[in-house]
């Protein structure tokens, strides 16, 4: 082969690729820790498919929308809750049409070890007596969405006031999970999704739906996404592909 051939063939051959190395494209998202392996693995998926890189920032709802609306550079949030996807939105950083309710969750009160004994959930519930001594791992219950939706579920069971002082409170719901699995607290209130992501821990009741809010997680694209990469993630997470991911992790699929 000429040399001028071997050249004319390399020059093809960069033409293509080149363009697809220039429009490789970074997509900040900001979400929910619940969200972690789930999440994960649809960011992997969506890497592999677009040549695009996904950076996923997690803690709890409440710092990452305080973050965001402090000026905190991300192009998706999904939150964890309703109200703090209210307050970036009313901030005005969420792109007009660009919301949904793209998740659901349930409420689980998990124990330490793989073979704890189940408890029924309800009327008659002594949460106080199950703890004894121990503590009540809790992610934050005045902030973030898995204290809160907890700590209103113990309301209405009438324990609240009994456990609130064994109450020992985590910055999010993976760190409240960890408290547990480490033997650290007995008890814990996480989601169900949290609970199947951790082997040293066993969910001993699920709380009924009818004793906290809906546990809903929307997901927006934000004011500073500048690329076609940003829509096209938040637009995959509603995809077929995202909510099989979704689905077996034990979320329930709203979009």
């Amino acid at each position: 082969m000429s040399l001028a051939r071997r050249s004319a063939m390399l020059a093809t051959v960069f033409s293509f690729a080149l363009p697809a190395l220039v429009q490789a494209e970074e997509v900040v998202v900001f979400a929910a820790a619940s969200m972690k392996n789930a999440l994960d693995e649809v960011a992997a998926k969506f890497g592999e498919e677009t040549g695009n890189t996904v950076v996923i920032s997690y803690a709890g709802s409440n710092a990452l929308a305080r973050q965001i609306i402090e000026g905190a550079p991300a192009d998706i949030f999904i939150s964890a809750a309703v109200n703090w996807m209210d307050e970036v939105e009313r901030a005005g950083l969420v792109v007009d049409g660009a919301r949904e309710d793209l998740l659901g969750n349930t409420l689980v009160l998990v124990a330490h070890g793989k073979d704890a004994a189940p408890v029924e959930i309800g009327a008659g519930f002594d949460l106080r007596a199950l703890l004894g001594d121990g503590k009540l791992a809790m992610a934050l219950v005045d902030s973030v969405p898995a204290g809160q939706y907890g700590k209103a579920a113990l309301e209405h069971l009438g324990q609240w006031s009994a456990v609130e002082g064994s109450v020992a409170q985590a910055d999010n719901v993976r760190a409240t999970l960890a408290l547990v699995a480490q033997g650290e607290a007995p008890y814990g209130i996480v989601y169900a999704t949290d609970a199947v992501a951790e082997d040293n821990v066993t969910v001993a009741g699920t709380f009924p739906a009818d004793s906290h809010k809906p546990i809903v997680y929307p997901a927006a694209l934000l004011s500073g996404a500048a690329d076609a990469a940003d829509r096209a993630f938040y637009e995959a997470l509603s995809g077929d592909e995202a909510d099989k991911i979704f689905a077996a992790e034990g979320f329930a699929i709203l979009n």
